[in-house]
């Protein structure tokens, strides 16, 4: 699987997220070792703490079908720069896979490529 068929999946919820607070949107692609892929996006709440970021969003999507060995995830936001996962996310990825890829993309299409550890 190449990172650009994640971010593609990716874009493709992009239009899903739920962010009227900060109007910053994040999506991502989680593949799994097996091959699935799952997506998820950001979705904001009046209590910023009750926010959902896509990475665990995805995360969530693949627990509920029983998958939990993760490859590589893909986070593409819509900044000026690209957005690595915050320390919740993290925490949620290393629980599952501490050496896992992240692709870090922007709109534009640059990557930043690094593993969680």
């Amino acid at each position: 699987m190449y990172e650009n068929d994640l971010v593609k999946a990716a874009f493709k919820v992009r239009s899903r997220v739920h962010a009227p607070y900060s109007k910053f949107s994040v999506c991502a692609a989680l593949l799994a070792e097996a091959g699935n892929i799952f997506t998820g996006c950001n979705v904001e709440n009046a209590s910023f703490g009750l926010t959902i970021c896509a990475e665990r969003s995805a995360v969530a999507a693949a627990i509920a079908e029983g998958k939990k060995d993760f490859a590589t995830i893909v986070v593409v936001s819509d900044s000026d720069a690209s957005a690595s996962p915050c320390g919740a996310c993290r925490q949620v990825l290393a629980e599952f896979n501490p050496e896992i890829k992240i692709v870090a993309s922007l709109i534009s299409g640059d990557m930043q490529k690094f593993n969680l550890s």
